[in-house]
């Protein structure tokens, strides 16, 4: 099974952007001369690597950011690492991509094409300066998509800098102001931005490229061999680790987590998660008889329409308001989609009148749609009346209708609002101040490379061969090994109360229902906000999201 994503649906930041990376000029002539001489630097017992796998110097930098009054001086390394797309492949590797002595480069050098698919990882690095690096915790961050580059957390999030936008608006355009980040991870954890294969300024070659990392478990494994190789090059083996990742970065986390044998996480960071796909509310209409995802997303539903004032009679607060909402959907609404065709038309009136209530949606139209909207008829017809699309990575958002007699959304006002915004920031902070990437395009996604297609299948730990397993994509088996395997390790699930693309009740579900013994659900803590899928675009849930990871780091970096 492969995911085409196309459309309204779609897993994560990124999807749907429509963003397009600029192609830089190069800085100096000096630049180019120096990066053809790359070429022949790395030779292999007299066969010299290919122009296509020349790799760019790491470009080290140095820097101050302001957290909490607090300036922290900090070094930060912008480059890449070059993993393998198999294991025994990867350890014939050097850190640079180079063959190591007696290992064996089959590929004719004049024929790039044919070598074994390889990755080429780009990460940004910020190490606090005059700390123990031995000690100090270190914190891997990536987006997902998949098939998004980190440039949404790596400029909205725990970077050294932030740029900012509007809550909830769509700015004006450039110049946009990139500012000191009051709320970056510094204080706690040195933190590691990578780009996916394919995406920012990592690239992929080699024979079979695409199929050699464009997918569930073969994405996994490039990140599991990208972190091994960075704790050998900074010498971070022993230090605490956690990994971060957002939206599709969440089954990575996952994946990741238990391929990562005999390395101890301490923690891990899932923001705005799906684990099982079953339960995505964006295209469940192709998947009949597995109705829990209608249920998942009502409370995100009603936190949308209690946003927009579209309740009749609407509560003093949302949360109060939302517990009730997630008891109803677990309970009476549940019930009555598993009785499918055997629903009375009484009961199912009913429903229908209960979930106006809860969602401002017309009794006629939720009749019409079986008691079963998908995530884009919410958006598009929450506020039909009116001629406006409700976003979908973040509910607030709200644009013009593209077309007022669609069924659903054709796209997300949330996405319009912002990409341009961190489209240029990350284009100008990484070559103005980090020195890095003047000759080379920044990807920011790869929805519209015509090559680009996702192998969703997926084989758990123990599980059946790919391909020969039943059901839908599910990785929380992964995680469930990671914590079996780890008792000591500590997940934080952190989400917004507006995200329809991963809405929050839906991880919430999941993780209670993790194959783990009960004392190991201890482990798992939950922080929820009012924003959306990025939950850091609101600068007041930024700071508390801060907060919260910080005292997770803190409380978990000795292993407690």
């Amino acid at each position: 099974m492969k995911l085409i994503v196309k459309g309204w649906g779609g897993l994560c930041v990124g999807l749907m952007l429509g963003v397009a990376t600029t192609a830089w000029a190069q800085g100096s002539p000096d630049a180019k001369r120096d990066a053809d001489k790359s070429v022949a630097k790395f030779v292999v017992t007299g066969t010299p690597v290919s122009a296509a796998a020349a790799v760019a110097e790491d470009a080290t930098t140095e820097g101050t950011v302001t957290v909490g009054g607090q300036v922290i001086a900090y070094k930060a390394v912008a480059g890449t690492l070059t993993v393998g797309a198999t294991d025994p492949q990867d350890a014939l590797l050097a850190l640079d991509g180079r063959t190591l002595p007696n290992g064996m480069n089959p590929a004719d050098p004049a024929k790039p094409e044919d070598a074994p698919a390889t990755a080429r990882m780009f990460y940004a690095a910020y190490f606090k300066k005059g700390s123990a690096s031995e000690s100090r915790p270190i914190t891997f961050l990536y987006n997902g998509g998949p098939g998004s580059s980190s440039m949404w957390l790596h400029m909205g999030s725990f970077g050294s800098k932030r740029v900012l936008t509007t809550d909830t608006q769509h700015d004006e355009g450039a110049p946009y102001k990139i500012v000191n980040n009051d709320y970056s991870l510094l204080d706690v954890s040195d933190v590691v931005f990578i780009d996916a294969p394919g995406t920012g300024f990592s690239r992929i070659m080699g024979k079979d490229k695409e199929k050699a990392f464009w997918g569930t478990d073969q994405d996994a494994h490039a990140f599991e061999r990208f972190i091994r190789r960075f704790l050998t090059k900074y010498e971070r083996w022993n230090s605490p680790k956690y990994l971060f990742g957002e939206s599709y970065g969440t089954p990575r986390s996952a994946v990741l987590s238990a391929a990562l044998q005999n390395v101890d996480l301490n923690g891990i960071v899932l923001l705005s998660a799906i684990l099982s796909f079953d339960n995505s509310v964006d295209g469940p209409k192709w998947n009949p008889g597995v109705d829990q995802a209608y249920a998942l997303a009502l409370p995100t539903y009603a936190a949308s329409a209690f946003y927009h004032k579209k309740l009749a009679n609407p509560p003093a607060a949302v949360e109060p308001f939302l517990a009730e909402v997630e008891q109803f959907a677990l309970g009476e609404y549940m019930s009555a989609l598993l009785q499918g065709s055997d629903l009375t038309e009484a009961r199912k009136q009913a429903i229908a009148e209960k979930l106006h209530g809860y969602t401002g949606l017309p009794v006629a139209y939720l009749m019409k749609a079986n008691l079963r909207v998908q995530g884009g008829g919410f958006s598009k017809n929450l506020q039909d009346p009116d001629g406006v699309t409700t976003g979908r990575l973040d509910t607030r958002y709200k644009g013009p209708d593209y077309n007022p007699l669609s069924e659903e959304a054709e796209y997300d006002p949330q996405s319009n609002a912002i990409s341009s915004a961190y489209t240029t920031a990350i284009n100008h902070y990484l070559r103005a101040d980090l020195k890095y990437g003047a000759d080379q395009t920044y990807k920011s996604t790869l929805y519209g490379d015509a090559s680009f297609s996702w192998d969703l299948r997926h084989q758990a730990p123990g599980g059946p061969p790919v391909g020969q397993g039943e059901g839908g994509t599910n990785v929380m088996p992964d995680l469930a090994y990671t914590m079996k395997s780890n008792p000591r390790m500590k997940v934080l699930l952190a989400g917004g109360y507006y995200d329809l693309a991963t809405p929050y009740f839906e991880g919430k579900f999941e993780m209670h229902h993790l194959p783990i013994p009960q004392e190991l659900q201890k482990n798992i803590s939950y922080k929820y906000y009012g924003s959306g899928h990025m939950v850091y675009v609101n600068e007041d849930v930024l700071k508390q999201f801060h907060a919260d990871v910080s005292a997770f780091i803190k409380g978990t970096e000795s292993g407690r």
